[in-house]
This record gives C-alpha cells, sequence and structure tokens, in this order.
C-alpha cells in the first residue's frame, strides 16, 4: 500500500531549495513535491492525496474536511500551529511534527547574535573596510562598547531542549543562569542556576532569550509593561516565535533606551513588511528565520520526516501532535 499512496509536499523549498534529496520519502509512494502553493491552490494540490506534508502552509478545518481521503499531515517542523489539529483528531487524519532537529542550530545562532550585541563584530568590520582603523592614531580601533559575557545573567524563558542548550552554552561561557518554565520540572541542580518567574527573570537578567512557544498564553507577553522591568544595559533576545514580543512596544523601548539592544530572528509577520518599527529600531539586529536552516539541521528533518511517515504506516505512529 505505502508504494502506491499519494505523498504531497506544499511547501518544500525552505527544507530543500535542492541541496538535499527528497528519496527516503519518494520511497514511501508517489511523490509530488511544491516549492510554494498560494492559498488559492492549496485545494487544488491537496487533493487526492493521502499524505500532506506542510511546513507554513496552512490545513484549516474547512481545507481538512474537503480531503476525504487525507490520512496523515507530517509538519516539517516543530510548531504546527498551521494546522487545525482539533478538526483533525475529530477526522481521524493523524498530525505529526518533527521535535528537537534543530536545537543545536537554534542555540547557536541565539549565541551569534549575543555575540554580536556584545562585540559588534559587524560593525567593527564594516569600520575597518571604510578606512577607520588605517588612520588610527592608535593600534587599536574601536567605536561601539564591547560587552564580555563572563558573570554576567542570562534570563532563559521556556526551558525546552533549546533552552537547556542555551543554558549549557551560556555556562560555558562563565554566566549565571535564570530559566522560567511552564512545567518547573528537571531543572539542572549546579551552582549559578535558579528558576523563578518571568518577570523576576526580566528584571535580574543582563540578557534575555525567548525560547517558548507561541500558545494563546506567550503571544504578546513581552510587551512594553514587562520590557520595562528589564535593565537598561540588558539585552532581548528572540529565535522561538515573532507574536511573542508586541513588536512596537519593542522598538518604542529601544529607541528610548529602556533597554539596550535586541536580536531577532523572528517576526510577527514574516516576511515583515517595509513599514515594520523594528527594522529601523536603535541598536536592532534581525536575521530572516535561520536559525533552523543549517544543511545539518534540514537533513536531520527530512530524516525525522521520513521516519515518521514509516512509523505511521507501520501502525505506530511516533510525534503526534493531534492526539
Amino acid at each position: 500500500m505505502a508504494g502506491k499512496m499519494k505523498i504531497t509536499v506544499l511547501d518544500g523549498y525552505t527544507t530543500n531549495p535542492g541541496d538535499l534529496s527528497w528519496d527516503e520519502i519518494s520511497r514511501l509512494g508517489e511523490l509530488t513535491v511544491y516549492d510554494r502553493t498560494p492559498r488559492e491552490l492549496t485545494a487544488e494540490r491537496s487533493a487526492g492525496s493521502e499524505i500532506l506534508l506542510t511546513n507554513k502552509t496552512v490545513l484549516n478545518n474547512e481545507l481538512l474536511r474537503s480531503l476525504p481521503r487525507l490520512r496523515y499531515v507530517g509538519v516539517l517542523a516543530t510548531g504546527y500551529n498551521v494546522i487545525d489539529t482539533d478538526e483533525a483528531r475529530r477526522l481521524g487524519i493523524t498530525v505529526t511534527n518533527i521535535p528537537a532537529y534543530s536545537t543545536g542550530s537554534v542555540a547557536q545562532l541565539t549565541f551569534a547574535l549575543i555575540l554580536e550585541l556584545c562585540f559588534h563584530v559587524q560593525r567593527h568590520s564594516d569600520s575597518v573596510m571604510e578606512g577607520k582603523w588605517t588612520g588610527s592614531v592608535d593600534f587599536t580601533f574601536r567605536n561601539y562598547p564591547l560587552t564580555e559575557l563572563a558573570g554576567k545573567t542570562i534570563g532563559i524563558i521556556g526551558f525546552g531542549n533549546i533552552g537547556r542548550k542555551v543554558c549549557e552554552i551560556a555556562m560555558a561561557f562563565g554566566m549565571k543562569v535564570l530559566a522560567s518554565s511552564r512545567s518547573g520540572k528537571d531543572a539542572p541542580e549546579c551552582p549559578g542556576f535558579e528558576l523563578t518567574d518571568t518577570d523576576d527573570l526580566l528584571s535580574r537578567s543582563d540578557i534575555v532569550s525567548i525560547h517558548c512557544p507561541l500558545t494563546p498564553q506567550t503571544a504578546g507577553m513581552i510587551n512594553m509593561n514587562r520590557l520595562r522591568l528589564m535593565k537598561k544595559s540588558a539585552f532581548l533576545i528572540n529565535t522561538s516565535r515573532g507574536p511573542i514580543i508586541v513588536e512596537k512596544d519593542l522598538a518604542d523601548a529601544l529607541n528610548e533606551g529602556s533597554i539596550a539592544g535586541a536580536g531577532l530572528d523572528v517576526m510577527a509577520e514574516e516576511p515583515p513588511r517595509a513599514g515594520n518599527p523594528l527594522l529601523t529600531a536603535r541598536n536592532c539586529i534581525i536575521t530572516p528565520h535561520i536559525a533552523w536552516a543549517t544543511i545539518e539541521s534540514r537533513k536531520r528533518l527530512l530524516d525525522q520526516a521520513a521516519g515518521n511517515i514509516k512509523a505511521f504506516l507501520s501502525g505506530s505512529p511516533v510525534n503526534v501532535v493531534s492526539k
């Protein structure tokens, strides 16, 4: 049966723009891969599929009800808010995600943003290329403040796989770690680590790094009231989901000096509109949602996607989010 099953990938380009292979999944059925699927073509391209794979293409309740042959949806990401999982469950459609595939990559970019804010590597390099060091009377040249991480406190909001990896790296830098977690369980028992609530974390941290999922409870949780709890010297990092931050409030906080800087890999709307206030905010570094996208991370994602399908076809599905 697996060899005859129709499998459709609705938006494969971001996961695999051509530097990886779909072969492992193509062996499981009749595979069609679309680079991108506009909303108006989603129903047409999904029709007749028994297995759909999607990253950001939305599958709402109306669409799911229009696909009587659909048995399985594989989300090519950890977050699965693009799927109406309640409706999928009612229809008997299994939905799975890909957990933990990008942990190392996201933690790595988290510190790339932190280190850029601390040392302004690109800005100093630009200054050198512009001739400012060549014209300096001193052997050293710096036109941005430099910050050492050792001894500083990082606050980690969300203490899942990525939050724990960030904690591990922070401690290697000699930092103290505060963390807030929904469960509050399985916290490491070691010097320099403390579990606390979010407001206390914001007020005590030199760097705040967000690693929680987007839920109704976390949407907009970083607003002006909470930004005003932070130190004026503090940096805010977000590599999780853009809507967790109220973007206008963050832009205002940066421009008025309520906090010292921000490093963001995610925005509330992606790609952002040209008028987004964060694009011109003071000392704000923005990368285009790339933390997950190393070739190693994407290879793990595709391997796990194939493994999820195999497990479903064998009758023992794993990583199910539609329970």
